[in-house]
């Protein structure tokens, strides 16, 4: 089914047949039918709908669907302990500080001023002296991440940007300080105005510095260790 699915013999949107149908199809059992489709609901391949008019529909497989399975995933296993947040932030910075080196390279100019926008709300937020803790500071950071990313012009590396600082979100701000607001602030704002100059070394330092503010894990590590890197 699964096979079915990626050579678009099932299309996206459309409602699979019957688990008896399946069966017959396939020539396997009923309960190997519930298993598999189990399975593809998991791998975000299908969805279920229940009532009458349910049943089981194709997904459509993307870049923005890998995104939310990694992000429940990674979710998952930092909850379980499986992983440490140590490793999720090394992993963060390989990835994040060459994101923004691609992003100063091949941002747009609407990019450029949606970052200039951003920046300007977190200004507005930290003058009305909200609290560290508002949730929309928490969601205007990782707008700014996520659009970063996109700018770097890869959308698989805007997605596990996206799915990892959305992951890692609550362990990041659990021992946040009235104080890091404006250090993230100050930080943020040379990092948009490196990608908006198109200053790559600026970028990457200015990506370097942000992720410092990190509570957890060592330091920066060169943006020449990850493959990201050749492809400015």
């Amino acid at each position: 089914m699964r096979e079915a699915i990626v050579s678009s013999a099932f299309k996206r949107g459309e409602r699979l047949p019957s688990e008896a149908e399946l069966a017959s199809q396939f020539q396997v059992s009923r309960s190997t039918v519930r298993e598999a489709l189990r399975a593809l609901v998991a791998q975000g391949f299908i969805s279920k709908v229940p009532g009458a008019g349910g049943g089981s529909f194709v997904q459509t497989v993307d870049h923005e669907s890998l995104q939310s399975q990694l992000s429940g995933s990674l979710e998952t296993i930092l909850k379980l302990g499986s992983v440490s947040i140590q490793e999720v932030t090394r992993v963060r910075r390989m990835l994040e500080i060459p994101a923004a080196r691609l992003a100063a390279a091949h941002r747009s100019d609407e990019q450029a001023a949606e970052l200039q926008s951003l920046i300007q709300r977190q200004e507005e937020m930290v003058r009305e002296k909200r609290d560290h803790r508002d949730p929309e500071l928490f969601e205007l950071g990782m707008a700014l991440y996520n659009l970063i990313a996109a700018a770097s012009g890869n959308r698989l590396l805007a997605s596990f940007v996206s799915a990892m600082g959305r992951a890692t979100l609550p362990v990041y701000t659990r021992d946040l300080k009235p104080e890091d607001a404006k250090a993230t602030l100050e930080r943020s704002r040379a990092l948009v105005a490196a990608i908006v100059a198109q200053d790559a070394d600026a970028a990457e330092d200015a990506m370097a510095a942000q992720l410092d503010l990190a509570h957890y894990g060592g330091p920066a590590e060169s943006a020449t260790d990850s493959p990201f890197a050749a492809a400015e």
